[in-house]
């Protein structure tokens, strides 16, 4: 059988060799729909869940090591008898399952050595969280293989975050690994970090005549890690100003009265961060109304808000200093061919990546050959919202 026509399933046993029990995980990519850096302090999002996804298949190898392979990439392996950080690691896919391991442990299971064969249909570098999935996908797949209690969705979430904080080195709110293990298109809010709040919505946009499109910018933003952890270092230097750690908690009538002094000790910066994480935390609130409630073009006007937003206050659209603009232009060259419909914003943490527009259905075919036509072949992509979130199953 040709390599093009084999399944995972065929391919793993190519790889790592047959007669063992295999386990499927699956983990969707995410769109944030709204709130944009907002988890971390505290705020609302809405998130949701893609028709693209990481893809694992995983069998126990009765050792003490992990072996992981991801389709065009290299191998890798660690041993579990050493679950800590390593400095060498940060930043690599080996730290997401090292930390995953570590979590899933202190959950109570016992280690066991296993293989595992992935591959990915999320856009590398797209602004899609194709890292939160890899590491909900390796934390089901050790659920599944090391007996212990079944994890919820903010368990396994939280897990998650916890790794990319402490092992990959990654400051993250929430906001990724909680819609991929939701799935769907769901409410979150992060008032109470320990217990977030959630609500999840059937409704598919294009019954109300909106395509998703999501365009990559042609801009790798994972070599700008420093310009997004000083997004919520920023608001949390402010928050830290009236002796808080988050956003949330600071009555914005008491910022308004000290913005001078604010000004002065920390920079215009994080100031107008501090605005943004107000300003578009209402607006969260407002877009999950107009969509429960079926007003697609309250909808549309407040997600024009919220990227005016993002651009001016929060501004994650470009790298200050830097020439290069990509999600700037690609923006700009969005609204050109929207002419005035639907909408279109940064997505996710900025800096590069991808923005995300509404698209009217009768134009969705234009637009992606107009933003293709600039950006590359293949850089627009239209997207569904799915059901289903994190999960595994044995084959």
């Amino acid at each position: 059988m040709p390599a093009s026509e084999k399944t995972l399933e065929d391919l793993f046993r190519d790889r790592f060799g047959g007669g063992r029990d295999l386990l499927e995980a699956t983990v969707p990519a995410r769109s944030e729909i709204a709130g944009n850096h907002t988890d971390h302090e505290g705020g609302d999002v809405i998130g949701g869940a893609l028709d693209v996804q990481v893809h694992a298949v995983c069998a126990l190898n009765g050792t003490n090591m992990v072996r992981i392979e991801s389709l065009g990439y290299q191998p890798f392996k660690i041993d579990l008898g050493n679950l800590t950080p390593q400095e060498s690691e940060r930043e690599s896919t080996a730290s997401l399952a090292r930390g995953m391991a570590s979590e899933l442990v202190a959950s109570g299971r016992e280690p066991l050595g296993f293989d595992l064969l992935m591959e990915s249909s999320i856009p590398s570098g797209s602004g899609l969280s194709s890292s939160a999935a890899v590491e909900l996908a390796f934390g089901r797949a050790m659920e599944g293989l090391w007996e212990g209690e079944p994890l919820d969705a903010v368990t396994l979430a939280k897990m998650a975050q916890r790794t990319e904080n402490n092992f990959f080195g990654k400051p993250c709110g929430l906001l990724d690994q909680l819609a991929e293990a939701l799935g769907g298109l769901a409410h979150m809010s992060f008032a109470n970090p320990e217990t977030p709040a959630t609500e999840k919505l059937a409704l598919d946009f294009e019954d109300y005549g909106y395509a998703l499109v999501l365009v990559n910018v042609g801009s790798d933003h994972s070599a700008l890690t420093n310009e997004y952890a000083a997004v919520p270092n920023e608001m949390k230097q402010v928050a830290a100003a009236f002796g808080k750690e988050r956003l949330c908690e600071v009555d914005p009538a008491a910022f308004d009265e000290r913005v001078n002094e604010l000004r002065r000790d920390l920079g215009d910066r994080p100031v107008l961060r501090a605005l943004h994480y107000w300003y578009e935390n209402d607006i969260v609130a407002q877009r999950w109304e107009a969509l429960k409630g079926g007003d697609i073009d309250a909808f549309l006007a407040l997600t024009r808000a919220s990227g005016a937003s993002s651009a001016m206050y929060l501004q994650n659209v470009s790298v200050g200093g830097a020439p290069e603009q990509p999600a700037m232009v690609a923006l700009g060259l969005a609204q050109r061919l929207l002419e005035g419909t639907g909408a279109c914003r940064i997505h996710g943490g900025g800096f590069g990546g991808s923005i995300q527009a509404f698209v009217p259905v009768e134009r969705v075919e234009r637009f992606i050959a107009g933003m293709d036509g600039w950006l590359g072949k293949g850089a627009s992509r239209h997207y569904r919202i799915v059901s289903e979130g994190a999960g595994y199953q044995w084959l």
